[in-house]
């Protein structure tokens, strides 16, 4: 113990003004502690055949009726806890408390994200709708239809053609979605059953936990050949999205992929494509070495991708560091 602390806790005549604040300082018990008799009689209680399947807010409570009292309910939960008996009762299934979305790709068709957007059409108040699915690896559209109408039937043979054109049989698979009905509808649901791909919705009331599709809808509707009326029919509507699928998969450098395409990093070419930018911007610092204040650019794409990584609490930070 420092001076400066012993002085903090007496006064000048030496009187104690504070008790002592060490942590590893042996503490007298409380005197209205359970002793081991009375923790052994509440689990007793709690384990008979008669309050077996009750809960300690049943139990004190008829307890009381019968003129007796052996401790709080708080006490009988905090009993039960220690002794690790508190624990899920019943038939029914028990409470989740949060909903998993967290999933990682680390290579082409692990997890895929899809969903539906409204695309005008030239009758006011009418649309047409496109069935967009993407790896969110690659963030290569695997799968997309236009129709007149949104339906879960639709979206179940979507999802069969676009397993095909993979050739995702018996390869395990995450399909990402948020809650809408034809998500959620009994054929989509059981196709998804039948080709063994893993259904993963969206959290209640969370606008952002499908973001890949919903910022490659984004990057559709903002494109500067994106038509400012409206589509005048079902086919110029396919053949536009054609025509922006063809350009996105091949053509179109992604920023989230350090600007290779999504069809290069699908089929494995990117790793190539990186390691030759590298060389050049090699060979560029050494024709010119005083341009470059540090390392080159870094080309190094990850080969893990998270769709809504978890978010690391402060106390698991401690833990970690």
């Amino acid at each position: 113990m420092s001076l400066r602390t012993f002085q903090r806790w007496v006064r000048d005549d030496g009187e104690a003004v504070r008790a002592d604040g060490r942590t590893t300082t042996e503490r007298p018990q409380p005197s209205n502690k359970l002793s081991e008799a009375e923790r052994q009689q509440i689990l007793e209680v709690a384990n008979s055949a008669e309050f077996a399947s009750l809960p300690p807010s049943q139990i004190v409570p008829s307890l009381a009726d019968r003129g007796v009292y052996l401790a709080s309910e708080s006490s009988f939960y905090r009993v039960l806890r220690s002794a690790s008996q508190q624990h899920h009762r019943g038939r029914a299934r028990q409470p989740s408390t949060r909903v998993v979305t967290s999933h990682c790709a680390t290579a082409p068709n692990q997890v895929w994200s899809w969903d539906i957007t409204w695309m005008p059409a030239a009758v006011k108040g009418k649309y047409y709708y496109w069935y967009m699915m993407l790896d969110v690896f690659s963030r290569k559209i695997v799968g997309h239809e236009v129709h007149e109408a949104e339906s879960a039937e639709l979206a179940a043979l979507l999802m069969r053609r676009a397993s095909l054109a993979e050739g995702l049989a018996g390869r395990p698979l995450v399909l990402h979605s948020d809650n809408g009905s034809s998500m959620r509808g009994a054929t989509m649901l059981a196709t998804l059953e039948n080709l063994g791909v893993v259904a993963s919705f969206s959290r209640p009331r969370v606008s952002n936990d499908n973001p890949y599709a919903e910022s490659l809808f984004r990057t559709c509707k903002y494109r500067p050949d994106y038509p400012r009326k409206a589509f005048a029919s079902l086919e110029e509507a396919r053949a536009w999205t054609q025509k922006f699928v063809r350009w996105y998969n091949h053509e179109h450098k992604h920023s989230g992929l350090k600007f290779v395409t999504p069809a290069q990093r699908h089929s494995g070419v990117a790793t190539a494509v990186l390691a030759q930018r590298e060389v050049v911007y090699a060979q560029a610092k050494a024709r010119n070495p005083q341009r470059w204040s540090r390392s080159t650019r870094n080309w190094e794409l990850k080969d893990e991708v998270w769709l809504n990584p978890e978010r690391i609490e402060p106390a698991e930070l401690k833990q970690v560091a």
